[in-house]
């Protein structure tokens, strides 16, 4: 029996509403796996943590986590509490003294959704987006001089090491190769001086070694266009922190909600606990009228299975997820008027059935 222990914060604004549907997904799965088991501890820091105690998590917090074989988190954010504070204070030293330098984002044309492109039918789009999770343009050096005077500046340094770029470029290569060979790089280097054109070299220099995959290199405005224009023609993207971060919700817009889009946040060696994570944040406009689309749980559950091995039982959510929205059963995101726990509900029964 294979025991998997997760650490779940469910967060803020709908965390709370849609983790517990992911988790029982889990459950779900691991009854029809049969020597498969999750052991989950429920650790409440959210932003409401910080109103009470001045910190996102407890001082002892990352020694806690480190204990986990993965983490399970819902959302991040309140009107509150300033985005920048919920933010530092919690998901990024997550993700940077874990070093999961991976951030897997999967785009995906649903069966039962409609894309906001014309013409685009189920399957027609369906790629990955690598983002690297760790450095970048989200560095914490800088700062501000000359505060309240005509000449005050902030300074904001990215941060690039060969280190970084290789590994997750590494990454995105083997991925090529298993999927469908074919590696599109999101650059900005004839802007951008310095950074890019390194990022640039690091990934043709890693390139090398793969010869199997296509290797194509996208200035990042106009891959945003082409994300809209010829989605059918990416495979695997990867990028920067920065620029990742901002395909991956046009990835999920143009997939018809962000409200499905689940993300992993990967350490790849395994030296220390993964995060799964659903991506369309707290939404503290909709938090608690029952309203919010758990597929992204959903989905992100489906990751995490992935990533521990049991991929076949993992296979089996997503045509569950596709027959429960064909049925008509859709979050108003998607046009539709089921409450969170219907939609959950409706995939529930059809995964119990797939047995």
């Amino acid at each position: 029996m294979q025991t998997i222990r997760l650490a779940v914060i469910a967060g803020d604004g709908i965390g709370p509403e849609v983790v517990p549907h992911g988790l029982r997904v889990l459950e779900a799965v691991a009854q029809l796996h049969g020597g498969l088991r999750f052991e989950c501890t429920a650790l409440p820091w959210n932003c409401a943590h910080y109103l009470q105690h001045g910190r996102m998590m407890p001082e002892d917090g990352l020694r806690t986590l480190a204990d986990f074989d993965g983490i399970f988190l819902g959302a991040v954010g309140h009107p509150d509490v300033p985005d920048h504070i919920s933010l530092w204070g919690l998901l990024i030293p997550i993700r940077r003294t874990f070093e999961q330098y991976v951030n897997l984002r999967p785009a995906r044309l649903l069966r039962g959704i409609a894309s906001p492109l014309a013409g685009k039918e189920p399957g027609a789009i369906d790629f990955v987006v690598v983002r690297e999770n760790c450095e970048g343009e989200y560095s914490s050096m800088g700062g501000r001089i000359h505060e309240g005077t005509p000449h005050e500046t902030a300074t904001q340094l990215s941060y690039f090491s060969r280190m970084g770029i290789e590994r997750v470029a590494r990454y995105a290569l083997r991925l090529a190769e298993a999927r469908g060979g074919r590696l599109t790089v999101a650059t900005k280097s004839n802007g951008i001086m310095h950074t890019m054109p390194f990022w640039d070299q690091v990934v043709r220099e890693a390139a090398r070694d793969h010869p199997a995959v296509e290797v194509r290199f996208a200035h990042i405005d106009a891959l945003a266009a082409y994300f809209v224009t010829r989605p059918e023609s990416f495979d695997v993207v990867v990028g920067s922190n920065l620029f990742g971060d901002i395909l991956t919700d046009l990835a999920a817009a143009i997939c018809g909600s962000i409200g499905i889009a689940p993300s992993a946040n990967l350490n790849p060696e395994r030296r220390h606990p993964s995060l799964f994570e659903p991506v369309h944040g707290s939404a503290p406009d909709i938090a608690g009228r029952g309203i919010a689309n758990p597929i992204g749980a959903i989905w992100t559950a489906k990751l995490l299975l992935d990533f521990f091995g049991a991929s076949a039982e993992a296979e089996l959510i997503l045509p569950a997820v596709e027959a429960a929205l064909q049925s008509g059963v859709r979050t108003p995101d998607l046009g539709g008027r089921a409450s969170t726990a219907e939609l959950a509900e409706a995939v529930l029964t059809r995964l119990r059935a797939a047995r």
